[in-house]
């Protein structure tokens, strides 16, 4: 798939689920970073708030079904390759879910890997510093 060129940035949300000592990571089925492995996520719809996005872009992608009540803000960051794209990411992070994982539409995988396991995963650095984040908020 080619990646039109734009002139505003999109609203990108990204969810960090962790079950035990493990985390859900999606590999990318679409650009950008096509093939590498993230958390699940993708473009806010017009209309839609932030964690409607966060839940249908989970179900989606995973299977997974998450409360919107659930969800708690980790941080925002920008993924900027002019000019070809430019997102806002605003991402979460859930504890609870229900539901059975299947990779769905733009993952072309989905598993629980576990957190001594993460280095093994091709993530971006940005993406390995959200889930690190997760962690931490998680156990506090």
């Amino acid at each position: 798939m080619k990646i039109e060129k734009i002139s505003k940035p999109s609203i990108g949300i990204g969810v960090v689920l962790l079950w035990e000592n493990n985390v859900l990571l999606i590999q990318r089925d679409t650009p950008p970073k096509q093939g590498t492995w993230s958390i699940p996520g993708g473009k806010q719809e017009f209309g839609e708030t932030m964690k409607q996005a966060a839940t249908r872009e989970v179900k989606e992608e995973t299977g997974l079904i998450i409360q919107e009540e659930k969800l708690k803000l980790l941080d925002v960051a920008d993924m900027i390759q002019l000019p070809h794209f430019h997102y806002s990411l605003i991402d979460f992070y859930v504890t609870e879910f229900s539901g059975e994982l299947k990779a769905g539409s733009d993952a072309k995988d989905a598993r629980w890997v576990p957190l001594d396991d993460l280095s093994d995963y091709q993530i971006w650095a940005e993406t390995a510093r959200v889930i690190r984040m997760a962690i931490e908020k998680s156990s506090q």
